[in-house]
């Protein structure tokens, strides 16, 4: 089973809804006993980095977020949700994060259009599980901030948008995708399940 943390930000069940479709069992949830006890867990996420912390704080959920990726067991951030695997960010203000993955999360600077809004192709710099059988292609990105991981390895996939952008991280069984696979078409999708199956893999495993 593959627990959609539920901490009030996020198109849970559009996540949901695609994991059930690779043939996964998936649960919305923000019972910190639902989540801790899934086989893997997805932590999507829509809106303000700030909002995003507060409402995990609140929710008593960023403790379990941290407690879970320290099991590990997989753990995928998507869009928000990767970027709040990161030490801070600079989205209105400064704001701490989960510090799973060292880095920070900045806003696209220079004369082009923000958000980086549109399909682009990956790159993948890092072998990775999650590509395991697929050749990079196009994504579909929404996005104002971008993160800069400190570590180069942490480093698996990016994209170009006047810059080289990190579209996909990871470290031991953290992982993030800066875009929603869910919504990226072929490959989002075939990405989102070697999720699955890394998953499946881990749990039959323990």
């Amino acid at each position: 089973m593959i627990a959609i943390i539920d901490y009030g930000m996020g198109n849970l069940h559009s996540v949901g809804k695609a994991v059930e479709r690779l043939g996964a069992e998936a649960l919305v949830t923000s019972s910190p006993e639902e989540i801790l006890a899934a086989d893997g867990a997805i932590l999507p996420g829509v809106g303000a980095f700030g909002d995003a912390m507060a409402n995990l704080r609140e929710t008593g959920l960023e403790s379990v977020v941290k407690e879970y990726a320290a099991s590990g067991k997989p753990l995928l951030g998507i869009c928000l949700g990767m970027q709040l695997l990161f030490d801070e960010s600079e989205e209105h203000g400064t704001h701490t994060g989960l510090g799973l993955l060292p880095g920070k999360v900045v806003r696209f600077q220079g004369d082009y259009k923000v958000p980086h809004m549109g399909w682009n192709e990956l790159v993948f710099t890092q072998e990775s599980p999650l590509f395991s059988g697929l050749n990079p292609g196009h994504v579909y990105f929404v996005h104002s901030y971008h993160a800069l991981p400190e570590r180069k390895e942490d480093l698996l996939a990016t994209t170009d948008y006047y810059q080289p952008v990190t579209a996909i991280v990871g470290r031991g069984s953290v992982y993030g995708m800066q875009f929603h696979p869910e919504k990226s078409g072929e490959l989002g999708m075939a990405l989102l399940n070697n999720f699955v199956k890394l998953v499946a893999n881990k749990a039959s495993n323990l």
